[in-house]
């Protein structure tokens, strides 16, 4: 079994952001998630619900490629994206 790919750093951040399609809310969401903060209160100062925002987050992880929030939290952070 091999390492997964969330574990390389990309040649260019910013390259990285831009293949993933990732916009200034979803990395706001990645932000308030890695302080900790709970879906349904990220929802709630975003003005969705936490299902919604729960949604969002399962399709970034999608764009990504990686499995759980917690990996793409640590995707954004080892690119300095949030």
């Amino acid at each position: 079994m091999g390492v997964p790919e969330v574990v390389y750093r990309g040649e260019n951040l910013a390259s990285d952001l831009e293949r993933a399609g990732l916009t200034e809310e979803d990395l706001l969401l990645l932000a308030e998630l890695a302080k900790g903060v709970t879906a349904d209160r990220v929802g709630r100062s975003l003005d969705v619900s936490g299902r919604t925002v729960r949604r969002r987050l399962r399709c970034i992880c999608d764009r990504i490629g990686v499995a759980t929030a917690i990996e793409a939290v640590a995707w954004a952070a080892r690119r300095r994206l949030i």
